[in-house]
C-alpha cells in the first residue's frame, strides 16, 4: 500500500505536502459543509463542494509550477492580511510596558518605559531633548 502511494504521488503537487492556498481551502469547504447543514442556504452546500474539489485538484496535479504560482500570489496576499494584525497586537502588548513619544522636531517614534515619572528624553535620530511623562 505505501508503495501504491507513493507511486501515485510520484510527480505531483501533494507529494511535497500540502501549502497553504489548499490546507485554508480544505478548512473553508468544511466550515461551509457545516454551515450548509444548518443554515437554509443550499448554495453552501454546493460552494462546499466546488472547493474541495478544486483543493483535491491541487493536491493530485502534476503541474507543479502552475501550483507554485498560485499559492505565492495566495500567500502574498495573505501575509499584507495576516501582517496588520501581527502589527496590531505587538503594538497592543507593548502599550502595556511602555509609552510610545514622538520626537517634536523629527518624528521619530520613541520607545520609554512605563512608570519612571517624569524624565527627559533623549531623540536618538536627531538629538533633540524633551520632557514627558511615563
Amino acid at each position: 500500500m505505501k508503495n501504491f502511494l507513493y507511486r501515485f504521488f510520484q510527480g505531483r503537487y501533494g507529494a511535497y505536502g500540502t501549502d497553504r492556498l489548499t490546507k485554508c481551502s480544505l478548512v473553508v469547504a468544511v466550515i461551509l459543509l457545516v454551515l450548509s447543514f444548518t443554515s437554509p442556504l443550499g448554495i453552501l452546500y454546493y460552494v462546499a463542494v466546488v472547493m474541495l474539489f478544486y483543493s483535491y485538484f491541487r493536491l493530485f496535479s502534476k503541474n507543479i509550477p502552475a501550483r507554485y504560482r498560485e499559492n505565492e500570489i495566495f500567500v502574498k496576499f495573505t501575509d499584507k492580511f495576516l501582517d496588520f494584525f501581527r502589527n496590531f497586537k505587538d503594538t497592543w502588548t507593548q502599550n502595556k510596558a511602555f509609552h510610545i513619544y514622538k520626537c517634536p522636531n523629527c518624528s521619530q517614534k520613541i520607545r520609554v518605559p512605563r512608570g519612571k515619572g517624569r524624565i527627559e528624553i533623549r531623540c536618538p535620530k536627531c538629538g533633540n531633548t524633551f520632557l514627558k511623562k511615563s
